[in-house]
């Protein structure tokens, strides 16, 4: 939509091969369509940044059969709309001075910087009405800034929100009268985003129905626009769910792809935030194939997001009162266990097991040593920290990572400080991060190994008679638990026992050490006040 453009100034004896040969020339990609008018010509480029660089090598810079052509986005006047293309900005000028410019002539919805090969920068930009973009095209064209003058024009913008919505939103109520399910469209959240998600509440079928009118709407939308593109659709799904929908090696997309001839991307791993863990799966083709894709799509994502409901019940006995959803390890914000009778969010019954570590009154903080790969160092710091600082914001843990002993050591040491549910938040989100990073195959689970530091009192218990202690743990968390021998106490009498696991083994065989250690801790308070009450008894 973004990628017509109007060629003008052409010679009556040009013809489309003689434009073709240009943009060969130019090493611009072939151009999909050429539609030749009397002194001017109609051309669609494959993508944003082709157009660009059309724009940017042939206007104004090319003579063809004697006259010098002009090259613009193809708006016409009454599709010019709020949203316009500034392009040769230098790359050096700083985004506050950018919107602090912008901002001169009116409200800015929102600005993108489109990736393009130029060497100057070129933004997207949304004024919140028809009026300002008008004037800001008229001041900002030829804006000089350094050595380089803007170039704005005009950039096509369907409204297919509007559209959906329709005219006193009867549009919308007829979907959801007609597929029975409930729309959102978070149309004020994102405010200034150029995309808005939907979401569709209802029966596989209902949400699969309801898709389908919504993509006709968009298609009727865009045949009124006078594009001949299909419009592609876009399901946003949680990264934890991704791996299983793409299946080993691809196969169960290319299946997808096969079976409904459709062409499905999925965006990288990169564009992830701990507070935006979804990916964009995209799906190109007919409508009718989008639609079956939807289904298949949505039939393996319900498939894997069940079996981690299954997987977290088992879980969730083991760490009574954990509130799984606050984690974002798993899939999507549904309740992850079945609601206990009375309003949502109120805190499940606590399973009679004693010593509760999430429900205490104030938890104390916890300090876990965790190994992770020297080469995974960098993506859990992220670029200039921004990884590191968001998750530990995140998981209201401090995170710092050890520095290296020696410049050839493997592991390093992550040491988290925090309390049971920070530690069970940041300790996730790494093992996490190591899966999305491929640091291990698709095959295995994320296996690593933490240090706990116990009371040199405690570390007997921790064995327990003959081994039997640690055996039982080991059998119960499927961990790897052990208490080193022979460890001189540090200069808090404490010393090390070492767990290797999966994340969830590890969380439960963390938990379980640290209860055998508060158990000892009130053992050895009962046993002081015992002491301490004694000798008057004696008398």
């Amino acid at each position: 939509i973004m990628n017509k453009l109007y060629v003008g100034n052409l010679s009556p004896s040009v013809t489309v091969e003689d434009l073709k040969q240009l943009f060969g020339e130019r090493k611009l990609p072939v151009a999909d369509q050429v539609l030749l008018k009397s002194g001017y010509a109609f051309v669609d480029f494959p993508d944003q940044n082709s157009a660009i660089k059309a724009i940017e090598t042939l206007s104004g810079k090319v003579e063809l059969h004697g006259k010098v052509i002009e090259v613009d986005y193809s708006v016409p006047k009454k599709l010019r709309s709020r949203k316009i293309q500034i392009r040769n900005i230098p790359p050096h000028l700083q985004w506050e001075v950018l919107d602090g410019l912008l901002a001169q002539y009116g409200t800015v919805e929102n600005v993108e910087q489109v990736n393009t090969d130029t060497e100057t920068a070129v933004v997207n930009v949304t004024y919140a009405t028809k009026e300002e973009a008008k004037v800001a095209i008229e001041k900002l064209t030829g804006h000089q800034f350094d050595d380089c003058s803007f170039k704005v024009s005009y950039i096509m913008d369907m409204d297919f929100v509007g559209a959906i919505i329709g005219k006193e939103g009867l549009t919308i109520k007829n979907v959801t009268k007609q597929t029975q399910s409930k729309v959102d469209i978070h149309r004020k959240e994102n405010a200034g985003a150029a995309e808005k998600p939907i979401t569709i509440h209802s029966t596989p079928e209902g949400c699969s129905s309801a898709c389908r009118m919504i993509l006709d709407i968009m298609q009727k939308e865009a045949n009124e626009t006078k594009t001949t593109e299909d419009i592609p659709l876009k399901i946003l799904a949680h990264n934890s769910l991704v791996g299983r929908l793409i299946g080993k090696e691809g196969r169960n997309l290319k299946k997808i792809e096969e079976e409904t001839g459709t062409k499905i991307t999925i965006s990288s791993l990169q564009d992830l935030t701990i507070y935006n863990p979804e990916r964009t799966i995209t799906v190109k083709g007919s409508l009718d194939a989008c639609c079956k894709a939807e289904m298949e799509i949505m039939k393996k994502l319900r498939e894997a997001y069940e079996n981690d409901i299954a997987a977290i019940n088992q879980q969730a006995n083991l760490i009574p009162g954990l509130n799984l959803n606050a984690l974002g390890i798993f899939s999507s914000g549904l309740p992850v266990l079945p609601p206990a009778a009375g309003p949502r969010g109120a805190v499940p019954p606590v399973a009679p097991a004693g010593y509760n570590p999430f429900l205490q009154q104030a938890p104390e903080q916890e300090v876990v040593y965790l190994f992770i790969p020297t080469q995974a160092v960098g993506a859990l710091i992220g670029k200039k920290g921004q990884h590191i600082k968001q998750l530990a914001h995140f998981a209201g843990a401090s995170i710092k990572i050890a520095p290296a002993e020696s410049p050839d050591v493997t592991e390093r040491m992550v040491i988290i400080t925090g309390t049971p549910e920070a530690q069970f938040k940041a300790q996730g989100r790494i093992f996490g991060k190591l899966k999305e990073e491929n640091f291990f195959s698709a095959k295995e689970e994320v296996k690593l190994e933490t240090h706990i530091k116990v009371p040199s009192t405690a570390a007997g218990r921790v064995i327990g008679k003959g081994g039997k202690t640690v055996n039982e743990l080991q059998n119960l968390t499927s961990a790897e638990v052990i208490v080193p021998r022979d460890q001189t106490p540090d200069e808090n009498d404490e010393v090390f026992v070492k767990i290797s696991g999966h994340f969830f083994a590890s969380q439960t065989a963390q938990r379980k050490i640290r209860e055998i250690i508060q158990q000892v801790k009130q053992q050895e308070q009962k046993h002081q006040q015992g002491a301490a009450v004694s000798p008057h008894h004696s008398k």
